[in-house]
């Protein structure tokens, strides 16, 4: 009788695998967006299927400017967003990952003008904001609920003996150890390393080497780090290339620079965002303006990227993209076209092709992928 009954236990719980392996593990996808002159598009939320790639809207959270980057926190509770505007903020909100509804909490000052990044450590202590405008990162302090406090630390960068040139803050990484913020500055063509202090009020304070110089009119923008976490990719907005890191201990160093560009290429070009998939083994980097593609590297063992293809179809102004957690699907935002293009990823050679599902959404311009509990 024993027997049967573990027996019927095991095939119970087997059948319930299968079914849901078939059926395949649902995501919150959650947008951004940048606000119509008519309306606010808000914050969107949908349910993804990692196995067939199609979507549900889960719900909506309206009355923020311009929340044009979101982080999700480690313990998938809270989600920051910045609201892109002159005299910017940062806006708190709780989130019920089972349901997909957002709450708001509070709103703190950015610490600048035009906050265009934000990021929260995984303890959730800290949070992180670039001010493109103004050229300046701050760190907020977190409390207990996951509200910001508005007492905040401001760091100003500046271009010493060159009057001409201006900073532009475009990203605030942390690194993988958690003890280090790498700030990427536009104006500057630096990633600025800046050491942790996670129980001080100015929690953030230059590193051993305190900037790393990148190409000249490069333009630094965003940053992501291997899953090994020994590898660092910038992507440059004016330079349309991705220069490949070794990092340790806060310090990076420069192995590689490899061009986005096809050699007849010749129009304009507004490079924008770089993943990695979730296997480690390809890079993906999106370009704007007449480029208009998805550009795709193989990652070798020793982190040097390899060209691999490209997908100009369906990509319009492609500011930001996620892959799915699986891997098997890569979403782009097309901020142009007032939609998100699913692309179907084959996991063997990197590329991408159409699957033909797309999500309506007016101006989509930052994507996030957090579990469904």
């Amino acid at each position: 009788m024993r027997i049967s009954v573990l027996f019927l236990l095991y095939f119970t719980l087997n059948i319930g695998v299968n079914a849901q392996s078939k059926k395949g593990k649902t995501y919150n996808l959650i947008v951004g967006t940048y606000t119509n002159k008519e309306k606010s598009n808000g914050i969107h939320v949908y349910s993804f299927n990692t196995k067939t790639g199609e979507s549900r809207f889960r719900s909506k959270t309206l009355g923020i400017t311009n929340p044009s980057y979101l982080a999700i926190s480690k313990d998938k509770k809270n989600l920051y967003s910045v609201s892109e505007v002159d005299n910017g903020t940062i806006q708190a909100f709780s989130l019920n990952s089972k349901t997909g509804e957002l709450a708001f909490l509070n709103s703190v000052s950015s610490g600048g003008d035009g906050p265009c990044y934000v990021s929260v450590n995984d303890s959730k202590e800290l949070v992180f904001a670039a001010n493109y405008d103004s050229g300046s990162i701050s760190a907020i302090q977190v409390k207990e609920d996951g509200s910001l406090n508005p007492e905040i630390q401001e760091i100003q960068h500046e271009a010493k003996n060159e009057p001409k040139v201006r900073p532009h803050a475009h990203a605030v990484v942390l690194t993988p150890d958690g003890q280090y913020l790498l700030a990427a500055d536009l104006g500057l063509d630096q990633i600025k390393t800046y050491a942790i202090n996670r129980t001080s009020s100015q929690a953030l304070t230059p590193a051993k080497v305190p900037y790393l110089s990148v190409e000249k009119g490069g333009g630094p923008r965003h940053i992501t780090f291997h899953p090994n976490g020994k590898y660092a990719y910038l992507v440059l907005e004016m330079g349309a290339a991705v220069t490949g890191f070794d990092y340790k201990g806060g310090t990076l160093k420069t192995k590689q620079t490899i061009t986005m560009l096809s050699p007849e290429f010749k129009g304009r070009v507004e490079a924008a965002d770089i993943h990695i998939s979730p296997d480690g083994k390809f890079l993906y980097a999106s370009n704007r303006a007449e480029a208009n593609d998805i550009v795709i590297y193989s990652i070798a063992k020793n982190g040097i990227l390899t060209y691999a293809g490209r997908q100009t179809v369906n990509i319009h102004t492609p500011r930001n993209f996620v892959i799915d957690p699986s891997g098997n699907f890569l979403l782009v935002g097309n901020s142009a076209t007032n939609e998100i293009i699913i692309f179907k990823r084959d996991k063997k050679s990197g590329l991408i092709t159409q699957s033909g599902q797309k999500i309506l959404i007016d101006k989509p311009v930052c994507l996030k992928f957090i579990a469904e509990d």
